[in-house]
């Protein structure tokens, strides 16, 4: 087991969409679909730095939700919905090739991402990415997905690294 309850790891594996939430420069939540990659201890994410503002936005404010909601997106025979809320960093120190250290867990989730790698010359601004790297502080789950009870809450502690 890793650092986040079974039954949310096993969503945040199978998931193809998170909502990742962001807080903008006026304080509101601003909500991007993105492909949760998880490896036992942190979530990750990958941006296009083209029209992106929610690089910026979680350098200025690292508070973040994951949520897990879409029953479409998951690929588990029982449905959950779960938040993760957690510490975000941006690593854009590299955006040509960066975001390679999280393409192993990205082409196991989404092989279709090597159709993609074979276009990378014609799509070169889609391969201009930071990486989004979430340290989960605390998670919400409901059990069949039944959002009008009350969520399991996780108080979680970080992940030895």
């Amino acid at each position: 087991m890793g650092a986040l309850p079974e039954a949310v790891e096993e969503l945040l594996e199978t998931a193809l969409v998170g909502e990742l939430t962001v807080i903008d420069e006026r304080g509101r939540p601003v909500t991007h679909p993105l492909i949760p990659l998880y490896d036992g201890e942190r979530i990750y994410m990958t941006s296009s730095v083209l029209f992106s503002k929610k690089l910026e936005h979680i350098k200025a404010n690292p508070k973040v939700s994951v949520s897990i909601s879409d029953p479409n997106a998951v690929t588990v025979s029982r449905f959950r919905r779960a938040t993760i809320q957690g510490d975000a960093t941006v690593d854009d120190t590299d955006l040509h090739a960066g975001w390679e250290r999280v393409l192993p867990i990205w082409r196991k989730k989404e092989p279709a991402i090597d159709f993609f790698l074979g276009k990378r010359v014609a799509l070169p601004l889609f391969f201009e990415r930071g990486v989004i790297e979430i340290v989960p502080r605390r998670a919400f789950l409901w059990e069949d997905g039944d959002t009008s009870r009350p969520p399991q809450v996780f108080e979680l502690v970080e992940a030895a690294r």
